[in-house]
C-alpha cells in the first residue's frame, strides 16, 4: 500500500509541476503583479529587497507591459495593412498589367513576354523552356535600351504549334559589344481576373499565371 501511495503522490507532483510549467508560458500583467506583490510578502525582514532592485524589477513589467501592447498593435497594423492592400488591388481586376515575372502559362497560342536591358545590346539571345527546363524554342531580340516586347506564338523552333496551358519560361541573354551583359528583368503581360491574399502575399491571377502586387510595373486599361 505504500508503494501505490508513493506513486499517486509522485504522479500528482508531475501533474501539478506541469500545469505550473504550462501556465508560466503565457505570463501575463497581472501575474507579473501578482509574483511582485509575493516576493514583497515574503522578503526576509532582516535582508529586504533593495531599492534598486525593487525598481529594476518595476521597470522590467514596465518593460514587458508595453511589449505586449506593441505587439498586439503591431498585429492588428498588419492585419488592417493586408485588408487594405487587398482591397487596393482589386482595382487592378480587368485590367492589362506588366509584372516582373519569367514565367506565363500559353493562352490562345500566345505568350505577352518583354525584357528590360540597362543599355543597348549588341545581340540578344532569347530562349523558351518548358515545365521541365527543356528549351522549345530560340531566337534573337531587340537591342533597344530599355523596355523591349517579345509575344512567343506557342510555336517550338521548327514550328510545331503547342498546346495550350502550359508553362513556360523565358531566358534572355543580352551583352554589349565588350561581351558585358546588359540585361535588366524579364516581364509578362496579361488582363488581371482575380486577387488572392490568403497566403498573406497579395497575389494577382493573370490567365493561370499568379504574379505578386509588389511586382506590377505597369498598368493599362
Amino acid at each position: 500500500m505504500s508503494v501505490t501511495a508513493t506513486t499517486a503522490a509522485t504522479t500528482t507532483t508531475a501533474t501539478t509541476s506541469t500545469s505550473t510549467s504550462t501556465a508560466s508560458s503565457s505570463l501575463t500583467s497581472s501575474d507579473f503583479l501578482t509574483l511582485l506583490v509575493t516576493e514583497l510578502q515574503n522578503q526576509n525582514p532582516l535582508d529586504p529587497t533593495s531599492t534598486t532592485d525593487f525598481m529594476t524589477q518595476l521597470t522590467s513589467y514596465a518593460n514587458f507591459d508595453q511589449q505586449q501592447t506593441l505587439n498586439s498593435n503591431l498585429s492588428s497594423l498588419a492585419t488592417s495593412f493586408n485588408s487594405l492592400l487587398t482591397l487596393n488591388s482589386s482595382n487592378y481586376i480587368g485590367q492589362t498589367v506588366t509584372a516582373k515575372a519569367d514565367s506565363a502559362t500559353l493562352e490562345d497560342g500566345q505568350i505577352a513576354f518583354g525584357y528590360s536591358l540597362n543599355s543597348a545590346a549588341s545581340k540578344v539571345t532569347l530562349t523558351v523552356a518548358d515545365s521541365s527546363g527543356n528549351t522549345v524554342w530560340t531566337g534573337s531580340g531587340t537591342t533597344t535600351a530599355g523596355k523591349n516586347s517579345f509575344t512567343w506564338d506557342g510555336k517550338t523552333t521548327d514550328g510545331t504549334q503547342l498546346a495550350d496551358g502550359g508553362d513556360y519560361t523565358l531566358s534572355v541573354s543580352a551583352t554589349d559589344s565588350s561581351g558585358n551583359s546588359v540585361y535588366g528583368y524579364t516581364t509578362i503581360s496579361g488582363k488581371v481576373t482575380g486577387v488572392d491574399s490568403s497566403s498573406g502575399t497579395t497575389m494577382l491571377t493573370i490567365g493561370d499565371t499568379s504574379v505578386a502586387a509588389s511586382s506590377i510595373v505597369g498598368v493599362t486599361s
